[in-house]
């Protein structure tokens, strides 16, 4: 395992944190969870990975591209690189992208995702490999698995984005706290950086982010939510 590419100028601002029930990590500045209190694990298999059809989609082989808003705490990484290893591929690769703003530090990394046991190898080889100062784009490389975390505003990091993705995990914080991380222009921007026949998934189904997403260009769908959420969202770019 290998860390590259790791530019560095002047670290992000940092959030506040509070921890709920001993490990459950909480943004101050954004009233919010950084995950479902049910269980942020399996939220991530039921909105992520099947919202976009994966792990099927992984079998053709080849470099599969996830790009996310909001790596937080990389649980929805630690999830994916999971069930990536449980599925067999010919020369198969993954590159998962994540654009987040305020990167936490590797000890609060970890006490979030010790939660969870069934992640426990991918947790502890993210931690090992996380810089001390998170900043700029982060490049670490697990055998077929790429890790790449650009810190910094979402729009403009993704914006300047060189890669293409064949999926999204839309997974900011809850729209009615920070609505500019589901911007028409972000929204945009994440359909503009889209392979044909690409798909997104998120938990969020508000109103504004429903017609944001199909104003953008995806083909817009409702499924039911995680532990009784009403709602979720998915799409595909036709």
């Amino acid at each position: 395992m290998t860390a590259t590419d790791l530019r560095q100028s002047q670290p992000p601002a940092s959030q506040s944190l509070e921890w709920h029930a001993g490990d459950m990590p909480y943004s101050v500045e954004f009233g919010d969870h950084f995950y479902c209190r049910t269980d942020g694990r399996l939220e991530c298999g039921h909105v992520f990975l099947s919202g976009n059809r994966l792990p099927a989609r992984w079998s053709a082989g080849g470099t599969f591209t996830i790009g996310e808003l909001g790596f937080g705490t990389g649980l929805n990484f630690c999830e994916t690189w999971r069930q990536w290893k449980l599925v067999p591929t010919s020369g198969g690769r993954l590159h998962f992208v994540s654009f987040e703003r305020f990167p936490m530090r590797a000890g609060e990394i970890d006490r979030a995702l010790s939660h969870w046991p069934e992640i426990d190898a991918e947790r502890q080889a993210l931690v090992a490999h996380w810089p001390d100062m998170p900043a700029g784009r982060i490049d670490i490389a697990f055998g077929d698995v790429r890790l790449t975390v650009v810190c910094g505003p979402a729009l403009e990091c993704l914006s300047a984005s060189r890669e293409s993705f064949g999926a999204w995990y839309l997974d900011g914080f809850a729209p009615s706290r920070n609505p500019d991380m589901w911007s028409q222009e972000l929204m945009r921007t994440v359909f503009d950086k889209t392979v044909q026949g690409g798909t997104f998934a998120t938990y969020a189904a508000a109103g504004f982010v429903r017609r944001n997403l199909a104003a953008a260009g995806f083909a817009v769908e409702r499924l039911p939510g995680f532990a009784g959420k009403r709602e979720m969202l998915r799409g595909d770019k036709n």
